[in-house]
């Protein structure tokens, strides 16, 4: 299914200014997410490996709020449009053009790796894959953060996100491939939505073992 990939970086390149100005507040009105990506960074630095992946940074806030919390971040995104802007908004840090599915980061080198609502335009049968690339790149004792879409719901459902089509998932669905995917979840937060899309909000920690 590669062309839902190239649909979501042509959407996403046509979007890099007005998307970059909606998160110029660098999750200030969204507090659950300060809190887990807090708690994220907390954990990856306790581990001693500082280096950390922001898997689809978008227009490189994340990446930045990642580094100011003591982590040796870069940023990684399908859209050139998006790799553009972050490298001239934030010059000091690293940001290069990247698939989820072939990361270019050599294996078991990371403390951590964030996947902030990056994987939500994935279709289900694709996910795995993604997930597993994720734990590659970590060393042993690293860290996962991902957030996503959650439905009550007995599957994914597909919806149309404001960019391109997107999925929301059950909560529990995702734990079990984050387990096939040899990671170990230990910590989540599930909150009601945020917006009118009226989807639950879900971050899920995870540690490489």
């Amino acid at each position: 299914m590669v062309e839902y990939r190239d649909e979501t970086r042509a959407a996403y390149d046509g979007v890099v200014e007005l998307y970059a100005s909606l998160f110029d507040d660098r999750l200030e009105t969204h507090p659950f997410s300060r809190t887990m990506i807090n708690t994220f960074a907390e954990l990856v630095r306790g581990t001693g490996n500082l280096r950390a992946a922001d898997v689809g940074c978008g227009p490189g806030h994340l990446t930045a709020m990642l580094h100011e919390l003591g982590l040796d971040a870069f940023g990684l995104d399908l859209s050139p449009g998006m790799v553009g802007h972050a490298r001239r908004a934030r010059p000091a840090l690293r940001f290069e053009e990247a698939r989820m599915e072939a990361l270019p980061v050599e294996d078991g080198s990371l403390g951590g790796v964030l996947a902030h609502y990056s994987m939500i335009h994935t279709p289900p049968a694709e996910l795995p894959a993604l997930l597993a690339e994720q734990a590659r790149v970590l060393a042993p004792g690293g860290l996962l953060l991902t957030s996503f879409f959650a439905t009550d719901g007995p599957e994914p459902v597909r919806f149309d996100h404001k960019v391109t089509p997107a999925y929301s998932w059950p909560v529990d669905d995702f734990v079990e491939l984050l387990t096939d995917a040899g990671l170990v979840p230990f910590a989540r937060l599930i909150h009601d939505p945020a917006s009118e899309r009226g989807f639950l909000d879900a971050h899920l920690l995870a540690r490489l073992p």
